[in-house]
C-alpha cells in the first residue's frame, strides 16, 4: 500500500486532495489529511469573524468523504523526515507516510516586537480570529482598537471593524507612506479616502517598538489602547521553520519545479510553506494545489510527471465591508461596489466547489 499524507487542510492541501481523487488513482494509494480542525476553514473570511459580522458557521466547510481518504483531527508536534513519521500531539500513535505534502501555511510575523505575541490578537487561525472577535465584540462604546499593519488583511479588519462597530475609536498603524503599498495608486487613495470618510485614524511611518496590555508604542508615542489586531506579516509554521530541509531567507522551503524537496523528492511543498515569485495567497494555493495533484497522480502511477506551467493568477480583491470593496483584475484597478460583488461570488463559488 502506498500511503500519502497531507498535513494541513487549507486551500492547497484540500485542493490537492479533491484533484487527485477526481484522477483514478491506483487501488493501492490511500490518502490522509492531518489538520487540527474537523472542517475546511475559509480563512480570507476570518476577518469577518473577529469584526463579528460572520458566523462561525459561515466560514467552514465539511470535509469531502470519499472511500480513499482518512482524517485525522489533531495538532501535530513533529514531522520527522528522517523516520517519514506525523508525531501527533497527546497521541501515541503516528501517522507513517510514502509521500507528504506540506501545506501547513503561516502564522503570524512578530518582527521581535516586544509584546506583540502576548497583548496582541490575531486572524491567522480560527480560534485566534474567534478570539478577537470575542475581544472586540466585548468593548464598550467608544473603546479603542489598533490593527498594526495596513496591507489587505489589515485593511479588510479594520474597514470590518468600522462598519461592525460604529462606535468605537479604530487605529491603523502602517509602516509605509500609503496602505496597500502593493497595490494600483488608484486603490491606494480610494482606501485612504474611505478611511478618512469613515473616521479610522490611519497613522503612516508607523515603527511599533513594544505592544503592551493597555496600549501600543509606536515612534516613542504610547496610544492607550483596548485592543490590538496584529496583521503585520506572516512567516511560515514553525513545524516548517524546524525541518532539516533547505529553506530561503524568508524561511520558506525550497523546491524544484515539481514542487518537491529537491533532496527528499518524495515531499512536496504548497502555499505559504513554499518558496513562488509570487506573494502568498488563498488564489496562488489553489492554483499550486492543481498542479501538485497533476505531478503526484503521475508520480503514483509510475509515470513521469509533466512539468507544470507558470501560475497566472486572476488578480486581487478586497473587500471595505459589505457594500465596497477594491481589486485588481487582469492588472486593472477596480473600486466601489463591482470588485465587492465580485469577492462575494467567488466566495460563493468557492464553497460551492
Amino acid at each position: 500500500m502506498t500511503h500519502l499524507v497531507i498535513v494541513g487542510g487549507g486551500y492547497g492541501g484540500i485542493n490537492i486532495m479533491q484533484n487527485l481523487i477526481e484522477r483514478n488513482l491506483p487501488e493501492d494509494v490511500y490518502i490522509t489529511l492531518i489538520d487540527r480542525n474537523p472542517y475546511h476553514s475559509v480563512k480570507t473570511e476570518f476577518y469577518t469573524i473577529a469584526a463579528g459580522t460572520s458566523a462561525d458557521k459561515d466560514v467552514r466547510m465539511d470535509f469531502p468523504e470519499h472511500p480513499k481518504v482518512n482524517y485525522v483531527y489533531a495538532e501535530i508536534s513533529q514531522i520527522d523526515t528522517a523516520n517519514q513519521q506525523i508525531q501527533l500531539q497527546n497521541r501515541s500513535d503516528s501517522v507513517a507516510y510514502d509521500y507528504l505534502v506540506l501545506a501547513l501555511g503561516c502564522e503570524d510575523n512578530y518582527h521581535g516586537v516586544d509584546g506583540a505575541a502576548a497583548f496582541s490578537e490575531s486572524i491567522q487561525t480560527f480560534y485566534k480570529a474567534r478570539r478577537a472577535g470575542v475581544a472586540i465584540g466585548n468593548l464598550p462604546a467608544y473603546g479603542k482598537a489598533t490593527i498594526v499593519g495596513a496591507g489587505l488583511s489589515g485593511i479588510e479588519v479594520a474597514a470590518e471593524i468600522r462598519e461592525s462597530r460604529p462606535d468605537l475609536n479604530i487605529r491603523l498603524l502602517d509602516r509605509g507612506e500609503t496602505v496597500l503599498k502593493a497595490f494600483d495608486t488608484k486603490i491606494q487613495n480610494y482606501v485612504e479616502d474611505w478611511f478618512m470618510k469613515n473616521d479610522v485614524d490611519v497613522i503612516h511611518n508607523a515603527n511599533v517598538e513594544y505592544v503592551e496590555k493597555d496600549g501600543v508604542c509606536n515612534n516613542g508615542i504610547c496610544y492607550v489602547n483596548d485592543v490590538t489586531i496584529w496583521t503585520a506579516g506572516v512567516r511560515p509554521s514553525y513545524l516548517v521553520r524546524e525541518l532539516p530541509l533547505e529553506l530561503n531567507e524568508q524561511e520558506k522551503i525550497i523546491i524544484n519545479d515539481f514542487y518537491q524537496v529537491p533532496e527528499q523528492p518524495h515531499i512536496y511543498a504548497v502555499g505559504d510553506c513554499a518558496v513562488s515569485e509570487h506573494s502568498p495567497s488563498a488564489q496562488l494555493a489553489r492554483q499550486q494545489g492543481e498542479q501538485i495533484a497533476e505531478v503526484l497522480a503521475a508520480v503514483l502511477k509510475g509515470k513521469e510527471p509533466k512539468k507544470p506551467g507558470p501560475i497566472k493568477l486572476k488578480g486581487t480583491l478586497g473587500a471595505l465591508g459589505s457594500a465596497d470593496g477594491f481589486g485588481e483584475m487582469m492588472t486593472q484597478p477596480m473600486t466601489g461596489f463591482i470588485p465587492r460583488l465580485a469577492k462575494s461570488g467567488v466566495l460563493w463559488l468557492n464553497k460551492r466547489h
